[in-house]
């Protein structure tokens, strides 16, 4: 369900549609007519302009004291390299230590201890960069792009106007069809977006001569809104 925000022009055009709609009142009026439900629709994309990605660093061995110096080292490492790329946000990521078992899981063998880095960049370039600097020390764990915050609400608003005016035209073209006029009696507005999926999962370690960048292409989502309402037709 979409809720209006603070006006932007496209939600300004938004208001005066709703405004110009015939039938919008604090109470629904009686029913004298004929009731039609039906719905309208429209899809737009929207550029992903929003990349996260993770990489993590993953280890094992006897000593959880010394497993855990390594990781946070070769992490610590790591992070020094990505905050240069000022155009990435970089954040410390979960870390996960269990214990490794032997045969008849009666007895610990070892540990295995494993920490990441969370990325987010505006910048493909910029984060496809980084990635390939940090592959020679990490793993790639996640890399996905989805619209940003403001590019989806952009879109969706003029997804929304797009189908309001679909939900008009089918109304009038149905009250035209049995000679009648009619008044909207309820609108319901909804809206989803279908997104890629993550373009890496799990990426295995590579060489730590290869620090070539990550080949990325972000592309698009789709943006759907559906508008759902109800109309009476004047007899």
């Amino acid at each position: 369900m979409i809720r209006l925000r603070c006006p932007t022009p496209l939600l300004a055009s938004l208001l005066v549609c709703f405004a110009a709609m015939p039938a919008f009142a604090a109470e629904t009026p009686p029913t004298t007519g004929t009731l039609i439900d039906f719905q309208a629709q429209a899809e737009l994309t929207a550029p992903n302009d929003l990349g996260r990605a993770s990489a993590y660093v993953e280890a094992s061995g006897p000593n959880p004291s010394e497993l855990s110096r390594k990781v946070n080292k070769v992490l610590a490492d790591a992070l020094v390299i990505a905050k240069r790329q000022t155009e990435v946000k970089v954040k410390s990521g979960g870390t996960h230590t269990y214990p490794v078992y032997g045969k008849g899981n009666r007895t610990i063998e070892g540990w295995r201890m494993r920490s990441e880095i969370l990325l987010e960049s505006r910048d493909a370039a910029a984060l496809s960069e980084l990635l390939g600097k940090l592959q020679a020390t990490l793993a790639v764990g996640n890399l996905s792009f989805s619209p940003s915050t403001d590019t989806r609400r952009t879109i969706e608003d003029e997804a929304t106007l797009d189908a309001i005016a679909r939900f008009q035209e089918k109304a009038t073209r149905y009250a035209a069809a049995l000679k009648k006029t009619y008044r909207i009696r309820s609108l319901n507005v909804q809206s989803n977006s279908a997104q890629p999926t993550p373009m890496y999962r799990g990426m295995a370690l590579m060489a730590a001569s290869d620090a070539a960048p990550m080949p990325v292409e972000a592309g698009d989502s789709t943006v759907t809104v559906v508008v759902s309402g109800q109309i009476e037709l004047n007899n």
